[in-house]
């Protein structure tokens, strides 16, 4: 079976789970697309299961970005973002002029932008809201930097006073960084307590600290990439008795999937989520609504 007959599967089988809620979609508010060559270095440390990976990764969704961009739309993902994030200094207003010309050629893309503690960083994230970013991504493990250098204080206060998501891997997984874990967030959360943090995969393997952080932030979120899934679960699972908390905070978990670098389909994360067996409007709400009401997309 050729990989396009697949890939024309796996679209129905996607499709066939958002109707069956009655959505008009997905909103997957965690995939990656970045330049080319910067793109190939991030798969080529996949490929050879470096330290912050630990462990072999087979990349599913190999493709062209063109390609990469029509599997979601088969898929029906209605909105996407274009994580992407640098590793040291002078990177970041380079990444975001990529990021905005990407969106401006895929209107169905969030335009994403990103920033590193740098003395420019405030006016580079100032000049990208100004220019349409809608979403940030903020990257404490492989960046490498603590969330509470000064150099970044000013950046938080923007995204806060502007109501800007940024959404931040800063949970340990899949091994701890100098920065990673709660603690580091949580005290730019005690700075900026109206920042719209989303925790991307739900923090792991923190999940208990980062569930404290939303209940006691009301402007934090928690995405799903790659939580949940066979490939996490085995090392990593989600305590059973904290899935209470997932309902109460039911419209402030949204859908991620680190598309395309995933080990698995892309509707293994959808099945994840339906087993948890938390319910349909649960559902509706983390696969499709909190993302569109954060975004301000139109209504189903």
């Amino acid at each position: 079976m050729s990989d396009a007959v697949d890939r024309s599967a796996e679209a129905a089988e996607v499709r066939a789970f958002w109707q069956r809620l009655g959505l008009p979609g997905l909103i997957d508010v965690h995939t990656h697309f970045m330049p080319q060559n910067v793109l190939d270095k991030v798969w080529a440390y996949f490929d050879a299961a470096g330290p912050l990976v630990d462990r072999p990764w087979p990349i599913t969704y190999r493709l062209a970005e063109d390609q990469r961009v029509q599997c979601l739309r088969d898929f029906g993902v209605r909105a996407f973002t274009a994580m992407l994030y640098p590793h040291k200094a002078g990177m970041a207003a380079w990444l975001n002029a990529w990021a905005a010309g990407f969106a401006a050629r895929t209107p169905d893309c969030l335009h994403t932008a990103t920033f590193f503690p740098e003395p420019g960083a405030p006016a580079y994230v100032a000049r990208a809201i100004e220019d349409g970013a809608r979403v940030f991504k903020a990257h404490v493990q492989v960046g490498g930097y603590d969330p509470t250098d000064r150099l970044l204080d000013e950046v938080w206060g923007l995204l806060a006073e502007t109501g800007t998501p940024v959404v931040t891997h800063c949970g340990s997984g899949p091994v701890p960084g100098k920065y990673t874990g709660a603690g580091p967030i949580g005290e730019v959360l005690a700075r900026h307590p109206r920042l719209a943090v989303v925790v991307a995969h739900l923090g792991l393997p923190e999940y208990t600290d980062f569930l404290d952080l939303a209940e006691r932030y009301p402007h934090v979120r928690l995405d799903t990439t790659i939580a949940f899934t066979d490939f996490v679960e085995r090392d990593t699972p989600f305590p059973p008795a904290e899935l209470p908390r997932l309902v109460g905070l039911q419209d402030r978990v949204l859908l991620g999937s680190d598309f395309p670098s995933i080990p698995y389909r892309y509707v293994h994360q959808l099945e994840a989520l339906d087993r948890l067996g938390l319910g349909e409007e649960w559902l509706r709400a983390v696969c499709h609504d909190n993302a569109a009401r954060l975004f301000g997309l139109a209504d189903r």
